[in-house]
């Protein structure tokens, strides 16, 4: 396939969100387990379903004004929280 410039150009810019999105990723998750050190220390549950709920309201409006689909974002949303609860979990069993 020949080089097309164009469309070269939106594949760096989407490298680039794509990298965000990943180093995004890993400082969210550097916090979550200092949440998770902190609730196995005060005996708090990993899992917190009230807390979910308002998050996932919060980014489904969020979607909304961002004419994102926001049925995407809950599953996104929903897909890092559970991992977050695996993590916390995990460093619960381990304490």
């Amino acid at each position: 396939m020949a080089h097309d410039p164009v469309l070269a150009a939106f594949r760096q810019s989407i490298d680039n969100i794509d990298a965000a999105l990943i180093f995004m990723l890993a400082e969210r998750f550097k916090i979550t387990k200092a949440v998770g050190e902190y609730k196995a220390k005060t005996a708090l549950p990993p899992a917190d379903p009230g807390r979910e709920d308002q998050q996932i309201a919060r980014m489904k409006r969020l979607a909304v004004d961002a004419d994102l689909d926001p049925d995407f974002s809950e599953k996104f949303l929903r897909f890092v929280i559970d991992e977050v609860i695996r993590h916390h979990e995990k460093i619960r069993d381990a304490g």
